[in-house]
């Protein structure tokens, strides 16, 4: 095999293999060998079909796989020999012109991964903000806690339902023609009005409904409901209110907790300061891994891989496309989206250079996950599976290297986190949690007496969710209207919105995909979600090629 560097400018490489005949011949008599024993046609004893006819019936599709083999040997071969890290997976692609019987020239084109300069780690400096979990705000979340705990009592058959109440009924759901819908049908189903779980305008128009009353409710369903046939559309339900309730107060007492299966109203108290203490240590954490990475965004400057900045902006363009949709004004939203792109893009570089950096860091300074950690891992993911499906995700993400790398990443991206932390000269000052809110929120950060460039400062200003209602959630069609979409097992966890604040990349090993083998088994319905991970050379991907009939590729 001859090779001919291309291309060397900034971090693409480029090259051109040239494959002799004779050694593809060589793949596909040595292929002859072995398999010719196995075949079996009529009017020979097995094992005694001569190879010629061997060769002419499955000639074609063993050169093809001797031809991939090739290509994948001297792909690999050129890495080693020009000791390449690949950032992505190189683009590989055979000259058209080629025939069966002549030399195979092959052009391979990737972007290696940048020499990281030794991080600088010294003189890191933090400030911790720190939320004690004080009695108000014990209370406060006790409070919210009885809330959610209603106790419905029965209203009088006069009374009329208003928002906050639960109405019981039975529906039959039409289209605009009159013909009852499929799965528009149900019984004894509760609606607590002003929920927001159904269509809009159903809860709405039970407003004043009493027991034993009949109604038609006109609605519309969503634009983006399920069932295509629905969607958009008019229809009516035609209900009968079968009981009305009202919330009772619920006091604050023992009651409470042991209606829980606590001890007592101070069991309970505990617990909620405990779960109010984990989440103001992850805002901490949260503020102090923001101004880490801010100090090692500022202290190191390299050339990053194009392709992968590309796929990083792709990934956070695609999520903020799917937030936009949601928003009152899609179309608004997706205009100032366009105008913003460039500040995303530069997001996106600086995910890629900081994922690279704590990737090098973590390996210069040997952490690393355990293999206990890894199956801890490789359990909790599973979990979000149905029974039937777990022990299938676990053999996926074991006979899968990229999937179990990907896996890790969120973890090893903590501990190298975790690493720093220890590292850095740290301070600690008591503030609010409307202070360390507000200090994670702000485009100029919270005054820590030292001025950092912001991780924020190349972000467009974020509009609040908060400050929008959120959409009421569509209904299943064999549910309509119930409260939520039906749910498909396994159940994959819903997408977080996107941050583009403060997250190194989702590098995912720097390789975008693993390679596609024939036989490769897909995980049971879900990819393992990746944030960062470390910076591994990406393997390489064969063209595409037809296969011999015996080889039939697995789902």
């Amino acid at each position: 095999m001859q090779t001919v560097e291309t291309l060397n400018e900034g971090l693409k490489r480029a090259y051109t293999l040239t494959i002799t005949a004779k050694d593809i011949d060589k793949k596909v008599d040595a292929e002859l060998k072995r398999v010719a024993p196995q075949v079996r046609m009529p009017g020979f004893r097995p094992g005694k079909v001569p190879a010629n006819l061997v060769r002419k019936m499955h000639g074609e599709a063993l050169t093809q796989d001797a031809l991939n083999s090739s290509i994948q040997e001297g792909i690999q071969s050129l890495i080693a020999e020009k000791q390449l890290r690949p950032a992505i997976q190189p683009s590989v692609s055979l000259d058209e012109g080629y025939e069966p019987g002549k030399d195979a020239s092959v052009q391979v084109a990737l972007e290696v991964l940048p020499d990281v300069p030794t991080p600088a780690i010294d003189g890191l400096k933090l400030e911790r903000l720190t939320v004690p979990a004080g009695d108000d705000a014990i209370d406060a979340q006790l409070q919210k806690f009885a809330e959610q705990q209603k106790n419905w009592e029965d209203a009088k058959d006069t009374y009329k339902a208003k928002q906050g109440d639960l109405v019981t009924v039975d529906f039959v759901g039409k289209t605009a023609d009159g013909v009852a819908f499929e799965g528009g049908t149900g019984t004894d189903m509760g609606v607590e009005i002003g929920s927001g779980r159904l269509i809009p305008g159903f809860e709405d128009q039970l407003v004043g409904v009493k027991t034993g009353e009949e109604r038609v409710l006109n609605v519309t369903f969503p634009a983006d409901y399920p069932a295509k046939d629905l969607a958009g559309a008019p229809a009516t339900f035609e209900i009968t209110a079968k009981k009305v309730q009202t919330a009772g107060e619920t006091k604050i007492d023992d009651s409470l907790a042991t209606s829980l299966g606590l001890e007592s109203l101070e069991q309970l108290k505990g617990l909620l300061k405990g779960q109010i203490e984990q989440e103001l240590n992850g805002l901490t954490r949260t503020y102090m891994k923001r101004k880490l990475l801010d100090q090692l965004a500022e202290g190191h400057d390299f050339e990053v891989p194009p392709t992968m900045v590309e796929a990083e902006f792709d990934q956070i363009w695609q999520q903020l496309q799917h937030e936009a949709t949601h928003e009152e004004d899609p179309a608004g939203a997706l205009a100032e989206m366009e105008g913003e792109r460039d500040d995303y893009r530069a997001i996106a570089e600086r995910r890629v250079r900081l994922g690279l950096l704590l990737s090098e860091i973590g390996q210069k300074n040997g952490v690393d996950v355990s293999a206990q950690e890894m199956n801890r891992l490789i359990a909790q993911a599973a979990q979000q599976y149905g029974p039937e499906d777990r022990q299938r995700f676990i053999q996926y993400v074991q006979s899968e290297p990229m999937a179990a790398a990907q896996l890790r990443a969120p973890l090893y991206e903590d501990k190298v986190v975790d690493w720093l932390f220890e590292k850095a000269e740290i301070s600690d000052r008591e503030v609010t949690r409307e202070e360390l809110e507000a200090a994670i929120e702000s485009e100029e950060g919270f005054s820590t007496g030292t001025h950092h460039h912001d991780h924020d400062n190349h972000k467009p200003k974020a509009k609040k969710a908060a400050a929008k209602k959120p959409a009421a959630k569509a209904a299943s069609p064999k549910d309509a209207p119930a409260a939520e979409p039906a749910k498909k097992a396994p159940a994959k966890k819903a997408a977080a919105k996107v941050d583009t604040s403060e997250e190194p990349a989702p590098a995912e090993a720097v390789a975008a995909e693993p390679v596609k083998k024939a036989a490769t088994k897909k995980a049971p319905a879900a990819k393992a979600e990746a944030p960062a991970e470390t910076a591994e050379a990406a393997p390489a991907k064969k063209p595409a090629a037809k296969k011999a009939p015996a080889k039939k590729a697995e789902a």
